[in-house]
């Protein structure tokens, strides 16, 4: 069976496209796996690091541009759900084609971010801190300097992307959203729900998972299997819902 749309995936501050490339042969294969890559990281480590959001969203637009084409749909976990908004947005304002459906993860909605989240972020000393509490990095990545390093300066760029997001009006997006979120994470559970206010679609969905921010390693299983049926009921007609996770 050829795959049937695209969902491009955007990672978390920190990663690269490689946190998903097992999700290919785990997703049903009607969904193609799409792994964006940032630049300075993986394939692309010898590219600078790109450190203001809407450049970002930018080169992204252009990069992606045949990704997003046909049926196509969008994921982003923490920072790659403020990304995959921002193109989604981008999108509409330019005029062109718009996914199927917007999903997002381990993320306050734009219109409700904590102001004061990367604040005293701006050391090493201060980064490690912040990896260790949110959980999901192994602790052979703390061992080795060199591999800290690269996270380091990965993190260090990725936050200077997400503190200069700026939210310019109230262009709520004519697509289904859904949400994923930890019942543990240290984002407030109001600024999550405040998601529902970012499209005009009534395809709405909001489902929490046990665990904490980095759920969607805690409970890969539950999560790919909650995407499958959301982007389902996205398509139009619902016609991939019995073959949903064939």
């Amino acid at each position: 069976m050829q795959p049937t749309l695209s969902l491009l995936c955007l990672p978390c501050a920190g990663a690269s496209a490689t946190m998903y490339l097992r999700w290919r042969r785990l997703l049903p294969r009607w969904i193609e796996i799409v792994p964006v890559e940032l630049p300075g990281r993986g394939v692309r480590l010898g590219e600078d690091f790109v450190e203001d959001f809407d450049r970002m969203v930018a080169l992204l637009c252009v990069e992606q541009d045949a990704a997003m084409r046909g049926h196509f749909a969008l994921f982003g976990h923490s920072m790659g759900a403020l990304l995959a908004w921002g193109i989604a947005q981008r999108l509409h304002v330019t005029g062109m084609t718009l996914p199927r459906a917007l999903l997002v993860s381990g993320s306050a909605a734009p219109s409700q971010r904590d102001p004061e989240r990367f604040v005293d972020l701006s050391d090493d000393d201060a980064l490690i801190a912040d990896l260790r509490k949110q959980g999901g990095t192994p602790e052979e990545l703390f061992l080795s300097p060199e591999l800290l390093r690269m996270t380091l300066d990965t993190l260090a760029a990725d936050y200077s992307v997400c503190k200069s997001f700026m939210r310019v009006g109230d262009a709520s997006l004519p697509v289904p959203l859904h949400v994923l979120a930890g019942q543990k994470d240290d984002i407030e559970p109001w600024r999550i729900e405040a998601w529902s206010g970012e499209t005009v679609h009534n395809g709405f969905t909001l489902d929490w998972f046990e665990g904490g921010h980095f759920f969607i390693r805690q409970q890969e299983t539950r999560v790919l299997s909650t995407l499958a049926q959301r982007l389902a009921q996205s398509i139009t007609g619902g016609v991939y819902a019995p073959r949903a996770f064939a």
